[in-house]
């Protein structure tokens, strides 16, 4: 096939995750109602720290990053998947393909630096907390959270740069229910090694970084606390770390099942739609619900809600 006929497939067909039509719309009543969770939870939690200045501290900003995150990843995943739902042809543009990979490489690589950042950020709270408005000013964590956002902007535009080099002529059907980058790759008439390449010089490095601040932290505030002679204090210590832990094993645990030697067919995609619908779920229900200062702040507003309901039919009479 010529070069010429390669660069003619500007699109794509998105088989999705199942073929069987009794099931669709269950399925888009269960990943609609996800998705509006999803939306709420991560854009309430953003909200909820701007709003308040008792949580303008290192950890919920870290924590309110690692939300608007969750919420573009899953604003770039969950409607194309709903609409593909009812759709006849599922077509996806190549721009549009190359859009959502974009966007979900930037959610994904900055959700691995705000979990090593927060991880980092915990263990200087508890190995160091004499020392921590100083070596985690609020100053350095907005530096931190900006450096995040670039980092992963720039990740994101070389591997995006990289598929644009390739042609696709073997086929226009992605076995997948987004346009995820190692599919691509089956369907390039063109050798993606220099690709394949670059994730192991871009990708491997960050994972292995971010993964090894995430331990070294987690190593380190596990010998403080099981050197505290106080119950109360171990128990208060390790409370502070268990939701940020819960959410990086659930997150390593899929990423690491999903970047293993790639198979064919759709084998992946259980733990695809683990990482990009049901972890960006997962993380405001698991920060907010076992967290005391998320919860005071809540009732505090809905109190105050309250009170001014009750107060403005009294006004009208």
């Amino acid at each position: 096939m010529t070069e010429a006929n390669n660069s003619l497939l500007a699109e794509f067909v998105l088989t999705g995750f199942t073929g069987r039509p009794e099931l669709k719309t269950l399925l888009f009543v269960v990943f609609f109602a996800i998705y509006l969770i999803t939306m709420v939870g991560n854009l309430g939690l953003v909200a909820l720290i701007y709003m308040e200045r008792r949580l303008h501290t290192p950890m919920y900003i870290f924590l309110g990053s690692l939300a608007l995150m969750d919420s573009c990843c899953s604003c770039t995943i969950t409607p194309k998947m709903l609409q593909n739902f009812f759709s006849e042809d599922r077509v996806i543009s190549l721009y549009e393909c190359m859009a959502q990979f974009y966007f979900l490489c930037l959610a994904e690589t900055a959700d691995c630096f705000l979990l090593a950042a927060m991880a980092y950020d915990r263990y200087v709270a508890i190995c160091s907390p004499l020392q921590y408005h100083t070596r985690m000013s609020k100053k350095l964590c907005v530096q931190m959270t900006v450096g995040t956002f670039i980092a992963s902007a720039l990740h994101s535009m070389i591997h995006v740069g990289l598929l644009i080099r390739l042609t696709f002529c073997r086929s226009n059907q992605i076995d997948h229910f987004f346009c995820d980058i190692l599919p691509l790759y089956r369907l390039s008439c063109t050798d993606p090694f220099i690709n394949e390449l670059m994730i192991y010089i871009f990708s491997m490095p960050i994972q292995i970084f971010t993964i090894a601040t995430v331990l070294i932290s987690y190593i380190c505030i596990l010998f403080t606390v099981f050197q505290m002679k106080s119950k109360e204090g171990r128990g208060k210590a390790l409370s502070t770390c268990a939701s940020h832990f819960l959410s990086v094993s659930i997150f390593y645990i899929c990423l690491l099942m999903y970047i293993r030697p790639f198979e064919e067919g759709n084998k992946d995609i259980p733990v695809a739609i683990f990482y990009t619908v049901v972890i960006p779920l997962l993380n405001p229900f698991i920060y907010s619900l076992r967290n005391k200062e998320v919860i005071n702040v809540l009732k505090r507003i809905m109190k105050t809600y309250n009170i001014l309901k009750q107060i403005s039919p009294s006004r009208a009479n």
